[in-house]
Formats: C-alpha cells, structure tokens, sequence
C-alpha cells in the first residue's frame, strides 16, 4: 500500500500534470487524507474511453457519527451500507457532467436495484464505512484537464462524502426506516422453518411490477393489495414493526391454480424474488422464502455434463445412458429434468416451477396417451410422479403454477386459487373434485425418488484466460458472463436480478477453480467451501483487488452459471467410492 499523503498533495500533481498525456495519470494512484475521510485512488485508467478509475473513500466511525445500534449485528450493517450506497449513486448522478472526451466526469457508483444484497460498493466495517465508486478522469482527446480533475477530486468527491457518508447529512427516520424493514424480513425468513412454512406473504403487499422491465412495484391502475384466505393465514411478531399477518405456504406440494391474466404467475415471481430481502416501498418488503429455493423451467439448447436424468428420464432408444447424461444441446423436456437434479446436486429444499415456461412432456402424461404411447416406449416420468417422492423421500418441497392440468390435484397438499389477483384456498374443492372425476392415469413414478448422484468439477475445464491475459472475466447485464474465451448463457436463470451479480459470480468460478478444485472434492463440497468463505470473510474474499461492483449471490447461481460453461467436464461421484 502506498504512504497515506495529504490531499493538497493530490492538487499539487494535478496541477503539474495538467496538459500532459493522460497516462501522466498514473502518479495520483495512492491514498490520500482529506479532512473527513481517506481516499484511496486504487486503478487510474489508461484512456478517458477506458473502463474509468477505481477509487474508494473511507469515514472513520467517530467522524460518520452513525449511532451503533444502526450496524450492530450483520443485517443491519448490510442494510446501512445498502442505504448509503443510494444515497451516495443519487448525489452523485446530480453532480456529474461531461468534462472531457470519453468518461471524463463521470462519478458513479454501483447502484442497487429493489433488493437489498451485500455489496462491495459500501461495506461497513469495524472501523468506519468504506464507499468504492468509479471516476473518469478529464481529458480533452488524450490530454489531461488537470483543473478539471480538481473539481472533480477536490470539490466533488468531498462533496457526495459528506452527503452520503455522515449521519448528520441524512434522514434518521428513513435510514431507521430502511434498517428496520431489511432486519425485519430476515427475521422473518429465519422463523419459516419453525412455521413449517417454506413462503409467507404479508397482507397488504403489492405483487404486480411495472412491466418486464420495470421491477419498481406497480403504483397506477387497478392494483389489488394481496390478502390471505383465512385458511392459510398465519400472524408473526417482528423485530421492529411487531405483530403482522399474512398468508403462510406450508411445506409439501402447493398448486396455484386459476385463470389466465388472475395472477398466478405474478405470486410465483414475488415468491422465487422471496430469497431477497426488498427496499421499504417495494410492496414485496414481507414476500420472504425459503432461501434454498430454486426455480426451475425448461431451457432448450443448454449443454449438460453427466448429469443422473435417470429419476426422470430413462430408456432411450438403443439404450443410451442417462445415469451420466451429456449433451451439447438438450430439448426443453431433458434441460428441465437436468436443471431438477443440479438444483438437488447444489443442495436446494424448494422448487418454483410455472407451466408457462415448463416443457409440457415432462409436467404430465395423460391417461389417454398412456393408452396410446406404451411406458416402456415413453423414456420420459412425468414430474407430477416424482414430485411427490421429492417432498417424502428428499424433504423438497414444490411451489407450482398449474392452469392446464387437473391430475395434479392428487398429488398436491394444498391448492391456491387465484382470482382477480386475490388468492383463495380451494384445497377441499379441488380434491373433490379429483374423487368425482378420477383421472384413471397410472403413475409411472415407480418405488422410489432415484439417486442424485454427486459429481466432482475438473478445474483445467475452467480457463479464463483470453489472448495475453491469463484472466478475462467480464458479465453482461443479467444474462451473460464472459468467460475467458467462452460465453456464459444465464439468460434462464431466473433468480439472478442484478448485473454486479454476475460479476462476482464470473470471478468466484476462478476462486473456486483455484482453490477448492482438486479433482476429489465434490461440487457441492465446493459451493459448501465457498459459502463459508464468503459468509465469514465477505465477498472481497474473492478478489485480490478492493473491487465495487460485487453483489451477494446465491451458491445455486454459482452452480447454475458453472453447470451452463460449455467447456465444463466433470467425473462422477459413485455411492461405492
């Protein structure tokens, strides 16, 4: 680490650089002390059209003045940073302008979407609060506007500091506000399993979005707020907001069931984005899951690497294996039974799954085709035949949007309907329903669930590398991560709702590749190894480089995106080894 300098010495070298090539940058990398905090200019760009500059800016607790009860166990830090983090990305979109060629004049930092995720960005720790954000450095062509970079450095930065980092500059009530609401849905989600619920969803919440592309809660219209059926409705005491009620989803099989445009797939959405805790606002603030659950759909085209299909799919013609399936392209009914037993692999307890986006061979086989397709000439077992053993045999349990097929009212435990956006138990009806009218299919399911076999990752599968440099890993948006050479598609990945995400999941692949795989380790012995890592020591811990654009992922994000790398081998774990 560079000497820590006063921060006139940082005007001193802008002003003597001023005019010169823009790598004359170079020379303010360092840290530097400011009256109320320490500024760290850790990568200087090499080109104003160049990704811009990474720099960070660090309070000491005694100068943020924040009142210790705001950061004074794991959630509340997380949420105090998410909120600063706000803070500082709204004072400094107000206070950039162009000031140059390219990036020049840029101030930003990673800006967090309606989910509240641990975040590199802002990290509260021991000592005070650290703030990493991005700066591009004034230029005219490739000549360095020294007087601007003044402004930028000396005035701006300061500025949004005191701004966003100082408890004297902010609003108590909403700060408290957000920091209570974010502890209180943890707490919330920590209570499901003594519930024996896997979701609740509080009454009054707001489910619609604004569009595909709008995740901010739907404000204008007709918007019904959700209430529970009495039947299911369970009260909860939080934290800080006290008693509130809501509707509880027991564990088992849970169809949602109605007609189209009523909004069973709207429920499904805010319960999947349940794993997340949510901004006061949101209207899904109280929508919390189970955090292990995983939604599930069918992906044509993806690439499998023996994967054990045999639960779902078996006997194909001319007797190819399914036990270690592989394919470079698989049909929408083999993806999703590949995408089931990868989410068992990564160790998940509940499953999403909507019709809608669900290949329809693999949700169910009808009586009628029974008779006309013989099983023995029909490799695929329907999941309305496995779901059941999933939950008896394995403990997962299945949420499910069915507005096609009525056969899954044998299997499930409860039924929830959805009409005009408000939900209704019609569990009693629905099972009589299946008693007047039986279907007369016979369940192809056989005894037992079937093996998830284990499989062990081989890291020279993994190579990052790309042209001269021996690690290129860069993420597009919230569908894609480039890999070294290789594309990631995540594009089916529906859980993923940030592109910081992506980032940390890109570089977390190369952590695990460089330190956990060996060739005998497993690959949920991997994620389990690099879970705790980063629980224990925080998402810098995959990174050598103090990096701001890191997001908290899921280990079945972490699976999903080294499942879908093309190059991926991988041997398998036999029960005799």
């Amino acid at each position: 680490m560079s000497r820590e300098r006063p921060i006139e010495h940082l005007r001193t070298i802008l002003r003597r650089i001023d005019g010169r090539g823009y790598k004359a940058y170079k020379e303010i990398q360092g840290v530097y002390q400011a009256p109320n905090f320490r500024l760290y200019i850790d990568h200087v760009q090499g080109d104003p059209f160049a990704a811009p500059s990474r720099l960070r800016a660090f309070v000491p607790h005694a100068v943020a003045q924040f009142p210790p009860d705001l950061y004074a166990n794991p959630i509340r830090r997380v949420a105090l940073a998410d909120y600063i983090n706000r803070v500082f990305a709204n004072v400094a979109r107000r206070l950039e302008q162009r000031l140059g060629s390219g990036k020049s004049g840029l101030i930003a930092i990673d800006r967090p979407g309606q989910e509240v995720l641990p975040r590199t960005a802002v990290i509260v720790r021991d000592e005070g609060i650290e703030a990493r954000f991005f700066v591009g450095l004034p230029a005219a062509g490739r000549r360095i506007l020294g007087h601007k970079a003044e402004i930028l450095l000396l005035q701006n930065v300061p500025l949004i500091v005191r701004r966003a980092m100082l408890f004297a500059s902010l609003t108590e009530e909403k700060l408290r506000r957000h920091v209570e609401t974010v502890e209180d849905a943890e707490a919330l989600r920590a209570m499901l399993p003594q519930l024996g619920l896997v979701a609740f969803v509080a009454d009054g919440a707001i489910l619609p979005r604004r569009s595909g592309v709008d995740p901010r809660p739907l404000r204008e219209g007709l918007v019904i707020p959700f209430e529970s059926p009495p039947e299911l409705r369970v009260t909860v005491e939080l934290p800080n907001r006290g008693k509130i009620t809501g509707m509880g989803i027991p564990r088992g099989i849970t169809l949602i069931v109605g007609g189209g445009y009523h909004g069973k797939s709207t429920l499904l959405n805010a319960l999947e984005l349940g794993v997340y805790n949510h901004i006061p606002g949101d209207g899904r603030e109280f929508v919390v899951t189970d955090p292990r659950g995983v939604k599930i759909r069918a992906e044509d085209g993806r690439r499998v690497e023996k994967v054990n299909i045999s639960p779902f799919i078996n006997n194909l013609p001319f007797g190819r294996d399914t036990t270690q399936f592989s394919t470079e392209d698989a049909s929408g009914s083999t993806s999703q039974a590949a995408n089931i037993m990868e989410a068992l692999e990564a160790g998940t307890t509940l499953l999403f799954v909507d019709e809608d986006t669900a290949a329809t061979n693999f949700m169910i086989r009808d009586h009628r085709m029974q008779e006309l397709v013989a099983k023995e000439k029909e490799p695929i077992t329907p999941f309305v035949d496995k779901v059941g053993q999933l939950y008896e045999e394995l403990g997962v349990s299945t949420i499910l949007v069915m507005g096609g097929s009525g056969d899954y009212f044998d299997v499930a435990h409860r039924v929830i309907m959805m009409d005009e956006y408000r939900p209704y138990d019609v569990t009693e009806r629905a099972k009589a329903i299946a008693e007047k009218y039986r279907t007369e299919r016979k369940p192809e399911g056989g005894d037992h669930f079937g093996e998830v076999t284990p499989r062990i990752p081989l890291p020279h599968s993994l190579d990052p590398s790309k042209g001269k440099r021996e690690v290129k890993i860069t993420a597009r948006g919230v569908k894609t991560i480039l890999f070294g050479r290789h594309e990631i598609d995540l594009s089916a990945v529906e859980q993923l709702v940030d592109p910081s995400q992506l980032n940390a999941i890109g570089q977390a692949l190369y952590y695990a590749r460089e330190r956990y795989m060996d060739g005998q380790r497993t690959l949920r012995e991997i994620l389990d190894a690099v879970e705790q890592d980063i629980l224990t020591h925080g998402l810098d811990v995959i990174d050598v480089r103090p990096m701001g654009d890191y997001a908290y992922f899921r280990r079945f994000e972490l699976a999903a995106a080294l499942n879908r790398l093309r190059t991926l081998q991988v041997k398998q774990k036999r029960s005799t080894e």
